[in-house]
Formats: C-alpha cells, sequence, structure tokens
C-alpha cells in the first residue's frame, strides 16, 4: 500500500512538472537525412531529405535530393510526388545522378545537370535498379538489377500460377548502360553477368576497362558467409575470380593508380558475431596483404586515400563513431575525427580527400556536415532541422558505466532524463534494450521519430536507460563474442546491474520499472519478465521467444547454430533453457507485444507464441500486428502508433490509468 502511494505521489508530481511539447506524434515531423554524396573536386555535396506522408490515404516517407555548392545554402534539386534517392555526380561534375520511380512503377537511372535543367531517364529497365556506379571516364554506369524478376512476378500473377518455392531466389545481376544512346535513341544496356548467384557490390577500375564485383549464393541474408570477389571487363566476357575464401568477402575498391584491390574480409571466419576487417590484393588476383585491425574489427569503408599508401574507414568506440585511417605499410589506426561525443555516419569520400558525413549528437539532430581528412575541421552544410521543435528543452543524456555482477567487464549505457529533472527526486525508469544481439546504442539524436520515441518519454516523466551489454559492438570482439551460448543470463545481468546502478544512486525509483526492447530487445524482454517481477510493464517488439521454432522458420537459419554453437536438435536442452516460452509460467508481468506481418527475420509466430501463453496464464496481454511492415517499421503512421501504444501500456500499468493520454489514437480493437 505504501509503495503504490509512493508511486502515485510521485507521478502526480512529475505530470504536473514535466514539459508535454514532445510526443510521438509531432516527432514524426522530424526529417530523415541520408544519401550523402561528393563531387570528385570536393565543391558539390548531394544528400536526401525524407519527409513523412500522413494523410488520409499516404503512409509513407517521401525523399528528394538536396546539393550544396562551394559551401553554399543547399537548394533542393528534384521534385514531385516520387521518391528521388542515391544521389551520385559524375566524374566531371557535369551531372547529377539519382534512382526513382517517377515515371512509373520501377526504380530506373535519372542525371540532370547540376547548371539545371530537367532531368533525363537513363534506363528503362524490367525491375528496380538496387545499386550503381559512374564509370570513371563518364561513359557509362554499371548497375545491378534483378534479373527481369518483376516481369515474371507480374506474368505469375495474371495467370494465377503464382506459387513459391522457398529459397528460390531472385538474384540480382550486373548490368552497364552506356551514356551513348543507339540508333534508336535510347541507351543501350547489356548484361555482363549470368551466375548462379546474387551480386552485391561493384568497382570500376581507374581505366574504366574492368569492373570488380562481390556476389554471394544468393540473395537471402543467411548467404553472407559465401561472399567472393570476381571480376569482368566492361564490355563483357570471362568472369575471373579475385577471392574465395571462407566467410565474407566484399565491397572492392580499386587502388587510385589501378594496381590494388582494397576488400571488406571476415579474414576467413563464419561467425554471426563477425570479426571483419581489410586486405589488399593485387589487382588480377593473388595474395592478399593484411591490414591491420581496427579496435572493433568492425568498419565500414574502405575508401582509399589520394596516394594510395592509406585506407579510411568509419567504426563505432564504445557509444561514438568516429573517422580512421591506416597504413597500408602497418601500424594501428589512427582516429582522425575530433568529436568527443557524438555519432559520425554515411561518410563520402573523394579521391582528393574531402569528406562529407551525417553527424549527431544526443542533443543535436542530424545534419550533413564537409571536411577534409587531413584537416578534421567540420563545416555545417545543411540546416534541414533549424526549425524543428524550436524552442523546445531537448532533456540531458549522460554516458554512464558499472561493473559486471562477475566483475569481467565495465558495461556502459546512455541514460536520459526526464523534462525539468531534479537532482534527488526518484523517477521512473524505461529500461530499453537494443536489437542484434551485436547491435549498439549510440549518441544519436533523442528527438528523432522512432517507434522508441526518446523525447516524449522523457517529456512524459520517464528516465530512460539505453545499455551495451555483453554482445553489443563497439566494445571489440571479445566482448561481442561474450555471449556466446549465454543468451539472456549474463547479458540479462549486465542489464539488471545498470538498472541497480540508477536505483542506488537515487535517481531511479525501484517500484517504478517497465522494459522494452526490438528484435534481440524483444528477446531479451521475454526473457526478462520469465526471471524477475521487478517490472511493472513490458513491450515487446519482434521478439524471438522460441530458439527453435525460430531457427526454422526466420530467414538466417545458421544464426543461432552460429551462437549456441550446435543445431538445437543436437543440444535441445540450451535451446529451451534460453527461450521465454519454456519458461513462461514464470512470467507474471503485463506485456504487450508488437510484431510486422511481413517481417522475414523475426517470424510473427514468435510473438504470437508469447501473446497466447500469457493470455492463457491469465497475464494481461495485448498482441498488435502491422501489415506490411517488415523488421523494421517503414511507414510513419504505424511507427508513430508504435510509441503512442507503448507510452499508453507503461502509463496504464504505472499511473493505473484506465485510458490512454490525451492525443494518443491507438486505433480499433480486434
Amino acid at each position: 500500500m505504501k509503495a503504490t502511494l509512493l508511486t502515485a505521489l510521485l507521478f502526480s508530481a512529475l505530470w504536473s512538472a514535466a514539459q508535454t511539447a514532445w510526443t510521438p506524434a509531432n516527432m514524426m515531423s522530424y526529417k530523415r537525412i541520408g544519401g550523402v554524396a561528393i563531387s570528385s573536386d570536393g565543391r558539390h555535396v548531394a544528400f536526401t531529405v525524407g519527409e513523412p506522408r500522413m494523410t488520409e490515404d499516404q503512409s509513407d516517407f517521401l525523399t528528394h535530393i538536396w546539393v550544396s555548392t562551394d559551401n553554399g545554402q543547399p537548394i533542393q534539386w528534384t521534385f514531385g510526388d516520387k521518391s528521388c534517392t542515391s544521389p551520385k555526380f559524375s566524374p566531371d561534375g557535369t551531372y547529377l545522378s539519382f534512382r526513382s520511380s517517377r515515371d512509373g512503377e520501377t526504380t530506373q537511372l535519372y542525371r540532370v545537370r547540376l547548371t539545371g535543367g530537367e532531368s533525363e531517364p537513363l534506363t528503362r529497365v524490367a525491375d528496380n535498379i538496387i545499386d550503381y556506379q559512374w564509370s570513371p571516364d563518364g561513359k557509362s554506369i554499371a548497375f545491378t538489377m534483378n534479373d527481369s524478376a518483376a516481369v515474371r512476378t507480374k506474368k505469375d500473377k495474371k495467370e494465377k500460377t503464382d506459387w513459391q518455392v522457398v529459397d528460390d531466389f531472385d538474384n540480382a545481376q550486373l548490368f552497364v548502360v552506356s551514356l551513348m544512346k543507339g540508333t534508336d535513341g535510347k541507351y543501350p544496356v547489356r548484361q555482363l553477368t549470368h551466375g548462379p548467384y546474387h551480386v552485391l557490390d561493384m568497382a570500376w577500375s581507374p581505366d574504366s576497362q574492368t569492373l570488380a564485383f562481390s556476389h554471394q549464393e544468393g540473395s537471402w541474408a543467411n548467404a553472407w558467409t559465401t561472399a567472393n570477389i570476381s571480376a569482368v571487363a566492361a564490355s563483357g566476357g570471362e568472369i575471373r575470380g579475385l577471392v574465395s575464401d571462407p566467410g565474407l568477402d566484399a565491397g572492392p575498391v580499386y587502388s587510385p593508380d589501378g594496381k590494388w584491390i582494397a576488400y571488406n574480409t571476415s579474414r576467413g571466419e563464419v561467425r554471426w558475431a563477425g570479426r571483419e576487417g581489410f586486405r589488399v590484393i593485387p589487382a588480377n588476383g593473388g595474395k592478399f596483404t593484411e591490414i591491420a585491425a581496427s579496435y572493433d574489427e568492425s568498419p565500414t569503408g574502405p575508401w582509399w586515400s589520394a596516394d594510395g599508401k592509406s585506407l579510411y574507414f568509419t567504426e563505432a568506440y564504445h557509444t561514438s563513431t568516429h573517422l580512421y585511417s591506416v597504413q597500408l605499410a602497418g601500424g594501428k589506426p589512427t582516429k582522425l575525427s575530433t568529436h568527443a561525443r557524438g555519432f559520425l555516419s554515411a561518410a563520402a569520400i573523394n579521391r582528393k580527400g574531402d569528406v562529407a558525413f551525417i553527424f549527431q549528437d544526443t542533443e543535436t539532430p542530424a545534419e550533413v556536415y564537409a571536411a577534409s581528412v587531413s584537416a578534421m575541421q567540420p563545416r555545417k552544410i545543411s540546416g534541414v532541422h533549424a526549425d524543428y521543435m524550436l524552442n523546445q528543452t531537448v532533456s540531458k543524456s549522460d554516458i554512464i558505466s558499472w561493473k559486471s555482477k562477475d566483475n569481467k567487464y565495465t558495461i556502459e549505457g546512455i541514460v536520459t532524463y526526464p523534462h525539468g529533472y531534479q537532482k534527488g527526486k526518484k523517477v521512473p525508469l524505461i529500461l530499453n534494450i537494443h536489437g542484434g544481439p551485436a547491435g549498439v546504442f549510440t549518441e544519436t539524436y533523442t528527438g528523432q521519430s522512432s517507434p522508441y520515441p526518446i523525447q516524449a518519454f522523457a517529456s512524459n516523466g520517464y528516465a530512460v536507460l539505453r545499455a551495451n551489454p555483453r554482445g553489443s559492438s563497439g566494445y571489440g570482439t571479445e566482448f561481442r563474442r561474450a555471449n556466446h551460448r549465454d543468451w539472456g543470463f549474463n547479458d540479462y545481468e549486465d542489464l539488471m546491474a545498470g538498472v541497480d546502478k540508477l536505483i542506488s544512486e537515487g535517481i531511479v525509483h525501484p517500484d517504478s520499472l517497465v522494459v522494452t526492447g526490438w528484435s534481440y530487445g524483444g528477446y531479451m524482454t521475454s526473457m526478462i519478465v520469465t526471471k524477475t517481477n521487478r517490472f511493472k510493464a513490458a513491450m515487446a517488439g519482434a521478439p524471438v521467444t522460441n530458439l527453435m521454432s525460430f531457427n526454422g522458420t526466420a530467414d538466417i537459419p545458421d544464426f543461432l547454430p552460429s551462437y549456441f554453437e550446435k543445431e538445437f536438435w543436437d543440444d535441445p536442452a540450451v535451446y529451451s533453457r534460453h527461450s521465454a516460452m519454456f519458461n513462461i509460467k514464470n512470467a507474471v508481468t503485463p506485456t504487450l507485444v508488437i510484431h510486422g506481418l511481413n517481417d522475414e527475420r523475426v517470424p510473427p509466430e514468435q510473438g504470437y507464441q508469447l501473446h497466447r501463453a500469457l493470455q492463457r496464464r491469465g497475464v494481461p496481454t495485448q498482441m498488435v500486428v502491422y501489415p506490411r511492415q517488415p523488421h523494421g517499421f517503414q511507414e510513419p503512421k504505424f511507427i508513430q502508433n508504435v510509441g503512442d501504444r507503448t507510452m499508453a501500456w507503461f502509463d496504464q500499468y504505472l499511473r493505473k490509468r484506465t485510458s490512454p493520454p490525451r492525443g494518443t489514437t491507438l486505433g480499433p480493437k480486434r
């Protein structure tokens, strides 16, 4: 009784004092920046801006391209009711190219002069163009596309013969479009590959005569461990294998002189908690040179330096990300970016060493910046969020750390305080758990739209802890692999130790805890409700709940055997011990289950199992499913609804509400 009264008084005080400006609804106006590109001379920077369309009959993000010239104010470059994405500059800086479905149902290539004018379609191919690269001489563009899958699918549906063979995938192949028109007035397209594989990416040789490309056995996510590298003449002909080692070998990039190819590699290992780095081979194939390992062994890149002696890459370091360089001759990588805190992403580097990228931190929205890798003094290019939630306070976030229960590791997390937080007052806590398990919470902007609208939670009186338990990236390979055969146990203790730290410091009230997470975070949420009744409510998003059935229905069947080192039929005890469904009789926590009906990564049957079991045991539960949504939700109305529902669910069981907060639209009950 005393605890209940204390909780009620606590929330009453917080509710009256909290700012209410941040809500899942108004946070949806946050614009999404991506697609950064920089011209070869460094004069132009392009990027995309996506804005939500939430009308009576629309729920999507309309994306268009903006261009800044000579550090001037960016100008919107594409318009219309169809998105334009993937901007790239022609090598001579004359054109800007992009992908769009503006003239039909499929995504094609277009270009527009940087001096202005109408855009020109370059392709009219049968299916969506996935990725593309300009040739260095500017005379051709290489691209990948599924080999006429759209035509076959349309025909099969019309004839009612559209059965599907499981694991029979539509694979992307490599094509080249010449930018010299044929006699029919069209730009001719030739197909370079017809292999029983899926082409991932491509890179032109500096003389525009050859394309190196990586490919794997199929287009599904499970096939990444089969990725190899080959080469083919741009005019077509024999395909030459360059790299065929076990594990991942992909992302080839030619050196400026064309003599070498750098690429990303798992160094011969086939493990899902990856350990990756870079290797360099002669352009015609041969023995590789190993490049020094980075701190986290999970780099993004590489890009070549102008002199061909170094490689650039980006990588997470704890809760931040940075730009690095590493010498081919040896030595540890060098950090080039100078920020102490923050998240650097979507880097684009030209051969001169000009770099453009997106940067944000927990209190600063994402914007585009540019610099030189030789002197990282970033200058702001964009001002997309200048008016976003203007004059509203962004609640503070801190990086905190604590020792693990077994004293093996130092665990870090990001804590965001409630709006108007006063030291000494104990507040309710949302424990937010990331996916992966090899994900990592970094210092991204807490005011962006998301199924987990952090600033809306803070405005509603909650502190939010986003912890990086063992198994997370950003802390090195050993830490990332420290949860092998141990899901839901020591990582659970890492999370609870962070909660206890906030309680011991007088920040969080022990009677006011709720928990949520997506994917692996949903898995941990489902495990937590079977291990403790400390949390008053839970929301499990796309949760893995039964490791045995997950392994038989997900699109990554090699994933769990890699982590648990055996198939479930060889070691059923370890699979059941680490599954919420085999321990569900212990659960008493009211649990909301969220799932997308088009989720192939964690199929919705996983969520149904949790919901039905809780329902049969008399535990308060609700499951909401969203049509068309894959593992990561894509439609803004649904993203907002998840935020609304999650907060209403937590409020109901902490504040004993009988109805959702004002302004919350949850939709019809079914």
